[in-house]
């Protein structure tokens, strides 16, 4: 694989982010919204500080980190002033401890058991949790995430938590090789998140529909999502 010169990513880095924002754009216009109501996040798993720090430079004011110990080690190397991070990947209870004070937003809330967990530790602290609830659209056995028959009465129970706060719903769609697919399955949490959002449920907060990732954000723009989550559309292809 070609080896770019640190000049050479952060171009890139700068060009990548310009385009997606286009096509943003180009989405949410053709579904009737506006752009600007449509939120990027860059996506740093993987991708070193100084890498970051650029993209925050060229505008990202939102970072979504997956493991709680790799955005620990990098956050000290991170100009975050004006820049908010959310922590999206698999939280385990017994990390809950180590980042409910050092992100924003959790988005990877999957069951009433981490939600009592942040809950708890959250009033130790004396602060309040916003999340995301993530749901299993898919129903894959592979993926983290609400079953689709849990959600309501998990939404609910969830509610009735102290210093954590629901303000919408994650998601992440099977693989699909055609785009009929793809959009059943965004179309189909965009019609959840709505019906939840009529109900007007005490403690819930339906602002937020995060989904589309790197190769099909457009495809969730379209169909309704507020939060796009992009990684190697924008950095590169990830390193292990």
């Amino acid at each position: 694989m070609e080896t770019l010169s640190l000049e050479e990513r952060f171009k890139n880095i700068e060009h990548n982010i310009s385009v997606i924002k286009e096509r943003i754009a180009v989405a949410a216009k053709e579904s009737g919204r506006n752009p600007e109501d449509i939120k990027l996040m860059a996506v740093t798993k993987t991708v070193e500080p100084m890498f970051i720090n650029h993209a925050i430079e060229c505008g990202i004011d939102l970072i979504g980190e997956n493991k709680v110990q790799e955005f620990l080690s990098k956050k000290p190397y991170l100009k975050l002033d004006n820049c908010k991070a959310h922590l999206i990947g698999h939280l385990q209870t017994n990390k809950v401890k180590q980042i409910i004070t050092e992100v924003d937003m959790i988005q990877s809330v999957d069951s009433v058991k981490l939600a009592k967990e942040i809950s708890k530790r959250a009033q130790s602290e004396n602060v309040t949790v916003e999340c995301l609830v993530e749901v299993n659209i898919g129903d894959e056995e592979s993926k983290t995430g609400l079953d689709m028959e849990l959600l309501y009465d998990t939404l609910n129970q969830i509610a009735e938590l102290p210093a954590i706060k629901v303000k919408g719903l994650m998601t992440i769609p099977p693989i699909c090789d055609d785009d009929e697919t793809l959009n059943k399955y965004f179309s189909k949490m965009h019609e959840i998140f709505i019906d939840i959002k009529s109900k007007k449920l005490d403690n819930i907060d339906m602002c937020i529909l995060s989904m589309g990732m790197s190769g099909d954000y457009e495809a969730a723009v379209r169909n309704g999502s507020d939060l796009v989550r992009v990684g190697s559309a924008i950095f590169g292809p990830r390193i292990y």
